[in-house]
């Protein structure tokens, strides 16, 4: 009789056991994903990459399952696949590769750590390192940085040409007027910082020469100011701010309007003046970006205001205040006060809001002011108005579709609806008697069935107007039949320039699209040559579409190549493949793409593309420009009018207090279309760009050899990551940016303007940074350069930016040398 024998002991399986069965699943969790998506990809004509690499991965799944050592032959297998296919794509570009390969690499480690639980034959060293090899090639290739001279090699203006040939696409000029006396002089930057560019000119070019290449490194913070304006909950501003500093004085406006003097070595307040602006009258993403100043010539001895800030608030009031009290001009208007509503018509608050400075031209005070973007045909006018900046007399006002009418409008009637606004800042010419305007676009941005033959002729355009008269001296448009809203948001910047015999007043005008142009002052006549090219047609009113648009050929541009399936970005495989579905999911046949309601079209450049608000600097000592930029695309649709209204969406003067709005949705009521705008073209679990960076960029030109001289990304990844994380990484990814530069005599630039709130120095000739300083908020405002008690200061206005999503602030911080 045999005993029977008890079976050995089951031994607990171990966390190498149940590892192994988690990464199995994590891999088919993204594999299932990736191989339909790879599938669908394929039925819309884009990569085949994605299909059997998600087959792959459900296989090494299956495989790490059974516990089958080939499951790590085969994952090796894609892993190779997967680099030759990215080098193929992308080559050597870091960025480019991080979702390639960063997480096929982590997951081959992953897959590695399996292998004590595997069964089957035992794999060979090298394979075995193979893990550490693909994780080093990853990094490495994601740690490529390109340099400044081959960052954006794609910026292909044709050769410089010494003599400018003459305009094939001539403006139209009339003779330019007889000077006349000037009653006041624009003092120009120095000591001082007399106007928002520095001065009229807008050359942001400071003569100090105390803060070098040298001894930049040494700057340190010496005061901070805050304001007090912060938004409440529910509210959406911030304040883009560049001081005034005029003798003693720094002279800021804070995002609600309130006026305040600072002692300009101290920061230590001397007197505020409240124009107790409503919140409900600060427009989405804006408030007030600066101050204009005036001195009277010849003023009588112990007369008030002959010092005075002018001042344009978000409710419509244009203010003229004593510069060394604080109180209103008595003589200037009605109390020291005119309202810009008179001739309006209706509106409501925060539809017809200025927030740029007036410009004063001899003794006009020049006036124009934001209109709300999208909200409906029948806007409030983008009229321009001169005040006389003394007494607030109405002298003109620039109506396009009433030429000839330069007063107010008849009785019962307003100022023509929905035409073009300038929203940006201008700039002047005093010798000339010139203030240079940059248009917009008319009321409701991406549908144009309705619009005038004025407003078809000025929108988009640079309009230099007669202070005296009011009327129009010449103009150029830089887009014809914008329903892009490529409106023109950069301020001209007025330089000496090179023509046909020899050197002639110009401006400089930089756009959306990354072109610039460059303009004989005078008359329009251009100094860069024109092509007028074929762009695409169709969309919902190909009837009325431009069949050319103007294109510069002879100067450097940001310009990029057509964007393709290839240059979609994110932090994995699967957010890459999101992003190449939608993009075949979109009509896209390159610039200027027509706005389309069939499905989405992609915009690129997007409306935030090329030069914004913060516009150029320039060192006229060295003839040097310096331009940042920006290099993103929009995704956007729109909507039929009945689906509109099925969503709810109603325009600004139609929505009541419970009304919550719909995301990134504009009406265009009176239109076919409402318009929902996906300015940031993004992943929506990461939240990363769909775009592979560089998102912006900063270049120096030459202006007489019409070189560049060095070009490259801008802003760095540090605040910038998945999930609305900080990366913390120091690398140069070049992020959006919007603000301004201070370029000084001393060879330095001085500017913040990107999402990483850095304040940076850059060497004028070599674009190397030499010193940085990290802001407490965002730095979209341009910075201020001005001496006081024999000290050099550079002053920011770190305020933030909803659309740029910085964190917002009320700072006003000054830097200095020990």
């Amino acid at each position: 009789m045999m005993r029977a024998t008890a079976p050995p002991p089951r031994r607990n399986p171990g966390f190498a056991h149940w590892w192994r069965y988690i990464v199995a699943a994590v891999i088919a969790i993204f594999g299932v994903p990736i191989a339909l998506g790879g599938l669908w990809l394929i039925s819309l004509g884009g990569s085949w990459y994605y299909f059997p690499a998600g087959l792959g991965l459900l296989a090494t799944a299956f495989l790490l399952a059974r516990a089958d050592r080939r499951a790590v032959w085969l994952y090796a297998a894609i892993f190779v696949a997967t680099v030759i296919w990215a080098l193929w794509e992308a080559g050597f570009n870091g960025w480019a590769q991080v979702p390639r390969l960063i997480a096929p690499a982590v997951v081959m480690l992953l897959v590695l750590s399996t292998l004590p639980t595997l069964r089957g034959p035992r794999l060979p060293r090298a394979a075995m390192a193979t893990g550490g090899v693909a994780l080093s090639v990853a990094a490495a290739l994601a740690m490529v940085d390109r340099g400044p001279e081959t960052a954006l090699a794609q910026v292909a203006p044709t050769a410089p040409a010494p003599n400018v040939p003459a305009p094939t696409v001539p403006a139209a000029p009339i003779a330019a007027p007889e000077a006349a006396p000037v009653q006041f002089t624009m003092p120009t930057a120095g000591a001082d910082w007399p106007a928002y560019g520095g001065d009229n000119h807008a050359t942001r070019y400071s003569p100090l020469t105390q803060i070098t290449r040298d001894n930049v490194a040494d700057l340190q913070p010496v005061w901070e100011f805050r304001t007090g304006d912060m938004p409440a909950e529910g509210e959406r501003y911030s304040n883009q701010n560049t001081p005034l500093k005029i003798d003693n004085q720094l002279l800021i406006c804070s995002a609600m309007n309130k006026v305040i003097a600072l002692d300009a070595g101290t920061g230590l307040e001397r007197w505020r003046y409240d124009p107790e602006v409503a919140s409900d009258a600060i427009p989405y993403n804006a408030t007030c970006r600066g101050l204009a100043y005036y001195a009277a010539p010849a003023p009588e001895e112990g007369a008030q205001c002959h010092q005075r800030v002018l001042m344009n608030t978000l409710d419509a009031r244009l203010m003229a205040i004593d510069v060394q009290t604080g109180q209103l001009c008595s003589d200037f208007g009605t109390n020291g006060i005119v309202d810009l509503e008179e001739g309006i018509g209706q509106t409501v608050p925060g539809w017809y809001a200025p927030t740029s400075p007036p410009t004063i031209v001899r003794d006009v005070a020049v006036v124009h002011s934001q209109v709300r973007d999208g909200q409906r045909r029948d806007a409030p006018s983008g009229v321009v108005r001169g005040y006389h900046v003394e007494t607030g007399e109405l002298l003109w006002a620039w109506d396009m579709n009433r030429p000839g009418e330069t007063g107010l409008p008849p009785e019962g009637e307003t100022y023509s609806r929905g035409t073009p606004n300038v929203w940006t800042i201008s700039s002047g010419d005093n010798e000339l008697g010139y203030v240079y305007l940059p248009l917009g676009n008319s009321a409701v941005d991406y549908w144009g069935g309705m619009r005038s033959d004025e407003e078809n002729t000025y929108s988009t355009a640079l309009v230099a107007l007669d202070v005296t008269t009011g009327e129009v001296a010449w103009h150029y448009q830089t887009v014809h039949y914008d329903i892009w809203d490529y409106d023109l948001g950069s301020q001209g910047t007025l330089v000496d320039l090179q023509g046909l015999d020899g050197p002639v007043p110009g401006l400089i005008l930089p756009t959306k699209m990354g072109m610039y142009w460059l303009f004989d002052r005078r008359d329009g006549t251009l100094l860069v040559e024109v092509e007028e090219r074929p762009v695409p047609q169709g969309g919902v009113e190909p009837e009325n579409l431009s069949p050319t648009q103007p294109f510069v050929v002879d100067f450097p541009n940001v310009i990029r190549p057509d964007i393709e399936e290839r240059h979609m970005w994110g932090m994995t495989p699967l957010d890459q493949l999101y992003c190449r579905i939608q993009y075949h999911q979109s009509n896209y046949d390159g610039i200027y793409t027509p706005p389309s309601a069939d499905r989405p079209w992609i915009q690129y450049p997007g409306y935030n593309g090329g030069s914004d608000w913060g516009g150029i600097a320039v060192d006229p000592e060295r003839r040097i420009m310096i331009s940042n930029y920006n290099d993103t695309p929009n995704r956007n649709q729109l909507i039929p009018r009945a689906d509109a209204d099925a969503m709810g969406v109603l325009p600004l003067d139609q929505q009541g207090s419970d009304y919550s709005g719909v995301a990134g949705v504009n009406p265009q009521a009176e239109t076919p279309y409402a318009i929902q705008v996906n300015a940031g073209w993004r992943v929506p679990l990461t939240g990363l760009l769909c775009k592979e960076p560089p998102y912006g960029g900063i270049m120096a030109v030459d202006l007489d050899t019409r070189e560049v001289l060095w070009d490259r990304p801008f802003g760095s990844a540090e605040k910038n990551g998945p999930f609305g994380l900080h990366s913390m990484l120091p690398l140069d990814i070049g992020t959006p940016n919007n603000a301004g530069a201070v370029v000084t005599a001393s060879g330095l630039i001085f500017i913040a303007a990107t999402t990483d709130d850095l304040i940076r120095a850059i060497d004028v000739e070599t674009g190397e940074t030499l010193w940085q300083a990290e802001l407490p908020a965002g730095g979209q405002a341009g910075p201020a350069m001005y001496e006081a008690n024999g000290q050099q200061y550079l002053v920011i206005n770190a305020g933030g930016h909803n659309f740029m999503e910085t964190p917002i602030g009320d700072y006003f911080i000054a830097y200095a040398l020990p």
